[in-house]
């Protein structure tokens, strides 16, 4: 019998405390969501093992991502109580959830029609009231229910789509990784005066979200 709330201390023990990660409120929130809820029967005894989890999916390329990387962006998105989240990408809604504890409202956008069902069942099980999830398109956001203070990408993409970052209100921040596997770097964009900055942080190595691809370009 797996003891899944000594697993939970352990991770945040060994995997984000170590990764810098000081932030009280997030380690809390960590603490306080139950990660073995968000995969299935058959992996919940792998849920808090220091790796990217694969989800079942439409085209079975999802993934929970890792405690690490994922608490390390959260930091570097600077959340605050009052903040509205858009959370995108966010697969059964584990980070939704950890989101949750650190903002005033989280919405979350999933494309996978399934796993948005599954998002939403297990954000209610857990009684987060603060989020909801939308089925849509990962690469749009959501404008209609804009413009937010943090915007979460939860994988890697090739390029960022400049519609998102519109989706900023003024002094917003989003955080993404860029590129891909050893490659993949976290960048911090902010709105400032109506004026988009880009902020190179570190290297982060995440499974990529479908729907960021780059065009392919043309060769003569």
């Amino acid at each position: 019998m797996i003891d899944y709330e000594k697993a939970r201390t352990n991770m945040v023990d060994c995997q984000i405390r170590p990764n810098d990660v000081t932030n009280h409120d997030i380690i809390q929130a960590f603490l306080a969501v139950p990660r073995e809820n968000f995969v299935s029967a058959a992996q919940k005894p792998l849920a808090y093992i220091d790796e990217d989890l694969p989800l079942a999916s439409i085209d079975s390329t999802r993934y929970l991502m890792e405690a690490m990387s994922m608490s390390k962006l959260i930091q570097l998105a600077d959340i605050g109580r009052d903040d509205i989240v858009l959370d995108i990408g966010c697969a059964t809604g584990y980070s939704s959830a950890v989101l949750s504890k650190l903002c005033t409202s989280v919405v979350a956008i999933e494309s996978d029609g399934e796993l948005a069902e599954q998002a939403t069942q297990n954000l209610l099980e857990l009684g987060c009231d603060n989020a909801v999830v939308a089925h849509a398109p990962l690469e749009k956001g959501l404008a209609g229910e804009g413009p937010y203070v943090v915007i979460f990408i939860g994988g890697a993409v090739d390029e960022l789509p400049s519609g998102l970052t519109d989706q900023l209100k003024e002094g917003g921040r989003l955080v993404v990784v860029e590129g891909h596997g050893n490659a993949g770097v976290a960048c911090l964009y902010t709105r400032d005066n109506g004026i988009i900055g880009r902020r190179l942080a570190f290297n982060c190595a995440v499974m990529p979200l479908p729907g960021f691809e780059k065009a392919a370009e043309f060769v003569f």
